[in-house]
């Protein structure tokens, strides 16, 4: 074997070596990001659009700062509940929109839908102490209720005071009504 065909051999092994993984990276990376099969059969009808957006709103309703609706929070719920969960949560969200559009909830006054959610957290409470598959939908709503609106443009906004070039880092007392910083 002449010195040609030695380094010809080494650089296919060092290339094949340093390939390989790159290769399989990519395709776990390709596979991991294609839509599944469960994610893309879920999706909401109209009226359970309606559903979420209005006790999105009465999680967290439009006072001086913008509400869930303003946000855009319903459309980040199907959005999130579309992609990132697994099909036990599907279930579970779809099983309590069914519920809620079976006491129709959107034709209740504020006080009655007030009492539902409330009925409905206390029910919630006990599911979570039997430990079910799923999650359940009161608290899959919330929890996405308070993500959408706190990492959207108009909840932080709302809800802190954006410091672009901040000073030294030091602890300070907020006063009453004072809006926390974020950098």
């Amino acid at each position: 074997m002449n010195r040609r065909e030695v380094i010809k051999n080494v650089a296919l092994m060092l290339g094949g070596a340093f390939s390989a993984p790159t290769l399989m990276a990519m395709n776990h990376w390709e596979q991991a990001t294609s839509p599944t099969i469960e994610g893309a059969a879920f999706s909401l009808s109209d009226t359970h659009r309606k559903i979420v957006a209005e006790i999105a709103e009465m999680i967290i309703p439009r006072t001086d700062t913008p509400g869930a609706k303003d946000a855009g929070v319903p459309a980040f719920i199907e959005m999130m509940l579309k992609d990132c969960y697994a099909q036990s949560e599907h279930l579970s969200f779809t099983e309590g929109l069914a519920s809620m559009e079976q006491v129709k909830f959107l034709e209740l006054n504020e006080a009655e839908r007030r009492g539902v959610l409330k009925y409905l957290e206390q029910q919630t409470k006990e599911k979570m102490k039997a430990m079910p598959k799923g999650t359940p939908f009161w608290r899959l709503m919330k929890e996405l209720t308070l993500l959408g609106y706190f990492t959207s443009e108009a909840g932080i906004k709302a809800s802190f005071d954006y410091v672009q070039i901040p000073g030294k880092l030091e602890n300070i007392k907020l006063k009453p009504n004072q809006k926390a910083y974020a950098y």
